[in-house]
């Protein structure tokens, strides 16, 4: 019956712990010394909707609480896929100290060591398959990890991501609403990566849906808006949301993704949201 009930009736006090992942200490550890001493952080994500969406959530929620955050997407066709030289050496440039991967890094092991002989850290966030060997990362958030007590195992990038900042709000004693805002993006990440909706998953899906349909943040009201529909379903987020925001970086450059679903300007939103309409 209990597990009926959940399955049917999810509920956000379904979503576990933050800090039974490994890691989660020393990551907030590390970001909140990167804050305390003002350091230039980058978020460095993926140009698919899990990464974008990734990078959306970590950069806006960092934002709030810090200046110093600038986020960075590879090129898919000239840099690839996952953390790249480029991106490096352009946070170096930049006076970056602290990088934080998200949907990305768990294979990046001889890159992550180039950013640590630069003296800049890097904090993976990820979902893919670890290799026997991890890279030297300050604090890996991966529940596929074999020595991570984490109890779900399917989260998606931006989930990994909400875990972070449930985590960090926490530290800050910031509301429950300081993270729980960013639920539309993590089910938009959800259906478009085609994780199991189950568990964890299921119930971030669930309230995420209500978002989108209820208060949904203004990029995604905008791509909503050129479609005629008044409900939004996860099959809907799989075939409408998703394949828009993809088509940035297939199209032109994940940046695009990522600045239409940070932008608040409705106007601004429109003309973004219009431009991915014509990639798509």
């Amino acid at each position: 019956f209990d597990k009926a009930k959940q399955f049917f009736r999810p509920s956000l006090n379904d979503l576990h712990d933050p800090w039974l992942m490994k890691d989660m200490d020393k990551a907030v550890t590390r970001i909140t010394k990167a804050i305390d001493q003002n350091e230039s952080i980058m978020v460095f994500g993926d140009y698919d909707v899990d990464g974008t969406t990734s990078v959306a959530t970590l950069y806006q929620f960092l934002k709030n609480i810090h200046p110093a955050i600038d986020f960075y997407i590879p090129h898919r066709y000239k840099e690839g896929y996952g953390v790249s030289k480029t991106g490096i050496d352009h946070a170096k440039a930049t006076g970056i100290s602290l990088i934080i991967s998200v949907d990305c890094g768990i294979k990046s092991t001889e890159l992550i060591t180039y950013a640590k002989e630069l003296g800049i850290d890097f904090i993976i966030c990820d979902h893919h398959l670890p290799d026997p060997v991890l890279p030297p990362a300050i604090a890996i958030l991966n529940a596929k990890q074999i020595d991570c007590g984490y109890p779900y195992k399917e989260l998606c990038g931006c989930g990994v991501v909400f875990k972070l900042i449930t985590a960090l709000a926490q530290a800050y004693n910031l509301p429950d609403e300081s993270y729980l805002q960013y639920l539309d993006l993590v089910a938009t990440a959800i259906a478009a990566d085609i994780v199991p909706i189950t568990g964890e998953n299921r119930a971030l899906a669930y309230f995420g849906l209500q978002v989108i349909n209820q208060n949904p943040r203004t990029g995604i009201k905008t791509i909503l808006q050129q479609v005629k529909k008044d409900t939004f379903t996860i099959t809907d987020v799989v075939f409408i949301i998703a394949p828009r925001i993809n088509a940035a970086g297939r199209m032109k450059h994940g940046n695009h993704a990522v600045t239409l679903l940070t932008e608040t300007d409705f106007n601004l939103a429109a003309e973004y949201a219009t431009e991915i309409e014509q990639f798509n």
